[in-house]
């Protein structure tokens, strides 16, 4: 048996009093995933452990079963392992996003989706400007960039800048956590003041704002962590050829350690615009060599930083209608059956466009495994399904076991 988990990101959310207490999932028309819904078994997933922030680091990590706490090292290094950087030891990396910031507050994490080749532009200015032999920029895609301090230390508090928006910058500077690492923290933030003042003047700049556009008048380095050590996803459970589809860097840099290919699909944005029917095309060409495939969509999460109630939910409809639907077709037409499980890393509610650690709904759909209760599928329907609440790894573990008991 092979198996396909669709991860839609930041799918979950919160009951919406303007829009009758409904969640944009419980809005949205999902008739393929209600299918697999009603066929399947379902349940909640805790992704996020007690003591840690609700990234999509965290709880991707987690839906793919590992021990986030012993293997977590920070965003940056499962971005500059899906870029290509090789880590040395004692190098420090962190995300290091261009942002907004707008008088002195950060307007947006993203400086309004600013494209790959201006954000390319404006990076190489800051390592011809502010980089050495210690400091080094990145590339990453569009506004997710990647910092490299060398010998830095990681005992800082950093705060992710899309847990902010409308907050004065000032608030959340970098902090240094232990006596060791204050050279790193105001050497962070030195970076950040001289990058304002390189970046507000710099021709990118310029043209966004004649055309409206939000700036990226700064940097922002957030989630530091030096190279970690991840078991394959052989070698925990077994599977012996996995593939990650994905458009963003942190998601293929969790594939990289976990020891699955990295398939990277034309078009693919991370945004509402994204290829969907690219990536779910790709999922099943990647079935016939790879025994599990880890699709994960971005738009919703997008949506839901943003507060757009209406874009959430269309997201979602796309993803069921143009991803969902295609996957039940097609693995039906094949010889081998196909696991499809189907589930968001965390919510992003549009209310507070920030995310959370409550738990998010799952359905795991498993040909010759009869279903449960479950009729549809949203955050409120699935705590009727048979699965009850699961934690971190268990995931997995009940994905990859129900094969044991259809070949019983």
């Amino acid at each position: 048996m092979k198996y396909i988990i669709v991860l839609g990101d930041g799918m979950a959310d919160e009951p919406l009093a303007n829009y009758g207490d409904k969640t944009p999932l419980q809005m949205a028309n999902t008739p393929a995933i209600d299918q697999l819904a009603k066929m399947g078994t379902c349940g909640q997933l805790v992704t996020v452990p007690e003591n840690m922030h609700p990234g999509s680091e965290i709880a991707n990590l987690s839906v793919l079963g590992y021990d986030v706490a012993q293997v977590f090292e920070g965003r940056g290094t499962l971005e500059a392992a899906s870029i290509g950087v090789v880590l040395e030891p004692g190098d420090l990396a962190l995300r290091c996003n261009l942002i907004c910031v707008e008088g002195e507050q950060i307007k947006n994490h993203s400086a309004g989706h600013i494209s790959n080749e201006e954000a390319h532009e404006l990076i190489d200015s800051l390592n011809e400007q502010l980089g050495s032999e210690e400091i080094v920029f990145h590339k990453g895609v569009s506004y997710r960039n990647l910092l490299v301090v060398k010998g830095g230390s990681k005992q800082l508090d950093c705060t992710p800048p899309h847990d902010v928006p409308g907050q004065a910058f000032e608030q959340h500077l970098v902090k240094a956590t232990a006596d060791e690492a204050q050279n790193t923290a105001e050497q962070l933030n030195a970076l950040i003041a001289r990058s304002m003042e390189l970046l507000a003047n710099h021709p990118v700049n310029q043209k966004r704002k004649a055309a409206g556009k939000d700036m990226a008048n700064s940097i922002w380095p957030w989630s530091p962590g030096y190279k970690p050590q991840m078991p394959t996803l052989k070698e925990l459970f077994g599977v012996e050829k996995s593939a990650v589809i994905s458009a963003v860097d942190l998601i293929q840099g969790i594939g990289v350690y976990a020891g699955m290919d990295v398939i990277k699909v034309e078009g693919a944005t991370g945004l509402y615009d994204t290829n969907y029917e690219g990536k779910a095309e790709a999922t099943i060409q990647a079935l016939k060599d790879h025994d599990l495939v880890y699709l994960h969509i971005e738009a919703s999460d997008e949506a839901g930083h943003e507060g757009d109630v209406e874009l959430k939910t269309r997201t979602i409809e796309y993803l069921d209608q143009r991803v969902v639907r295609y996957l039940i077709e097609e693995t039906a037409k094949m010889d081998e059956p196909v696991a499809i499980a189907v589930l968001p890393d965390h919510p992003t509610p549009c209310a507070t466009t920030v995310h959370t650690k409550d738990p998010v709904p799952f359905l795991i759909y498993k040909p010759g495994i009869d279903g449960d209760q479950v009729e549809a599928y949203d955050e409120f329907t699935v705590r009727k399904g048979s699965y009850g609440l699961l934690r971190g790894a268990e995931f997995m573990r009940a994905l990859l076991q129900q094969n044991e008991e259809a070949a019983s």
